[in-house]
């Protein structure tokens, strides 16, 4: 009878096995001018009526924003199908599978998103995802020095997202990695400087966004060979549901995908959860965190999955574990398989094209202004963008008057003054983005 407190007689058998005769007995070690001695000062208990009322009270406070902004959380649309599914009582208390064998629904669901990512990335191998972007891209880096060996230089574009950028400089301080920022040039990586760090010898790794914190798409033509005729590996890490229509990862010659795949049926939900993915070339499998769920066949010799490798110390000598970070995510792998299930390629194609559509009309509308001029003119960007502000009242009270108004009006751009990142998704509308840009 799980959840039902115990009885008297309940607790008088358990006092008298541990053999106390009370339950003050418990806390006799602790000094008396430590205890309270009365009782808890909360509320008395309420109706399920007054509770709701309470916390709908409590919801209303939100400022629900149309958010024209993006930088790492984009709000595409979640098909309602997804919420049902995933709502299923075989679903909805899914965890990582430490039963595997039993867990055949789990397994089947990490298989299948581990085989549409390893497609999407152009890569041979998924793992079981990670936390989030930003740890995946610090995983990658990890590897990148495991895979070098004696080698534990990496270089890393500061046209990350400064907040990706953060997290990876902190695994690099406590790992002893020497992280190597690329500077920038007119919004893009600096390919000069990465070909000067090269030359300069001990690097073990080289990490590029795509498309990258300003928006912009990159063009990486040659620098897989030069980083793998430096004997270093390349990473390059995507916004998720960009893969659709841009070169992949794996086209690129890159040995490791990473980033965040919210941006695929993930709600923003304030912030989290999201789920990041790690996908790599087979000769890296060995080095890579995390689970990896493989399909095989039982005695019956019908469809099975099992979990064909476990690299974190929670299942093998910590000394030989690849990362003491990963988990399967597993709900968050869910919402992924369906969303990529039912959007199919050509879903993913569409939301991509109606979001590049969205976001070159704000653009216009908002350069129309007068009041708006571009940071980096003649770059090319899918739904994301840079614009700097010239208007003669403060960039605040624009903003102020934006969100007044139920928008949330782009991102601000860590030391570029005046500078706002905007985003657009197939969400957003013709006619919302007239009556935004005429509040400018």
């Amino acid at each position: 009878m799980k959840y039902i407190p115990h009885t008297p007689d309940d607790i008088r058998a358990m006092l008298d096995v541990i053999g106390v005769s009370s339950l003050e007995d418990l806390y006799a070690e602790v000094p008396e001018e430590l205890k309270l001695h009365r009782e808890l000062d909360i509320p008395q208990s309420k109706s399920e009526i007054e509770v709701r009322r309470i916390i709908r009270a409590m919801a209303d406070k939100n400022r629900k924003l149309v958010p024209f902004a993006g930088a790492g959380v984009y709000d595409h649309y979640v098909p309602s199908m997804i919420p049902y599914i995933t709502s299923r009582s075989e679903f909805s208390t899914s965890y990582t599978p430490y039963q595997a064998e039993i867990s055949q629904g789990t397994l089947q669901y990490i298989f299948e998103y581990q085989t549409m990512m390893a497609d999407l990335t152009g890569m041979d191998i998924s793992n079981a995802s990670m936390y989030d972007g930003s740890t995946a891209t610090a995983e990658a880096m990890l590897m990148c020095v495991a895979a070098a060996k004696k080698r534990n230089k990496v270089l890393i574009s500061a046209t990350f997202n400064p907040r990706v950028l953060n997290v990876v400089r902190t695994y690099a301080k406590f790992h002893g990695v020497e992280l190597v920022e690329i500077p920038a040039a007119d919004g893009v990586t600096d390919r000069e400087a990465i070909t000067r760090e090269l030359a300069a010898g001990d690097v073990a790794g080289v990490m590029v966004a795509q498309p990258n914190h300003y928006g912009i798409i990159e063009d990486f033509t040659g620098l897989a060979d030069e980083v793998h005729a430096a004997k270093a590996l390349l990473v390059i890490n995507s916004i998720a549901s960009t893969l659709a229509v841009l070169r992949s990862p794996g086209e690129w010659g890159a040995d490791i995908a990473c980033g965040d795949a919210q941006s695929l049926g993930i709600p923003m939900n304030f912030g989290g959860p999201h789920i990041g993915y790690l996908c790599v070339k087979s000769a890296l499998v060995r080095k890579m965190p995390g689970r990896l769920v493989g399909e095989t066949v039982d005695a019956d010799g019908k469809r099975a999955f099992v979990l064909t490798m476990q690299a974190r110390e929670q299942h093998i000598r910590r000394e030989k574990a690849t990362s003491n970070i990963c988990t399967a995510q597993g709900i968050m792998c869910l919402y992924v398989a369906i969303y990529l299930s039912i959007m199919g390629r050509q879903g993913l194609v569409e939301v991509n094209e109606q979001s590049a559509g969205a976001a070159r009309a704000l653009r216009e509308a908002l350069l129309a202004t007068g009041k708006f001029e571009e940071v980096f003119p003649g770059k090319p960007f899918l739904n994301e963008f840079a614009l700097r502000y010239v208007g003669s009242e403060s960039l605040e009270t624009l903003r102020r008057r934006w969100a007044e108004s139920g928008w949330l009006g782009g991102v601000t751009l860590d030391g570029m003054p005046n500078c706002l990142l905007f985003a657009a998704t197939e969400q957003r509308t013709q006619e919302e983005i007239d009556a935004f840009a005429a509040l400018v």
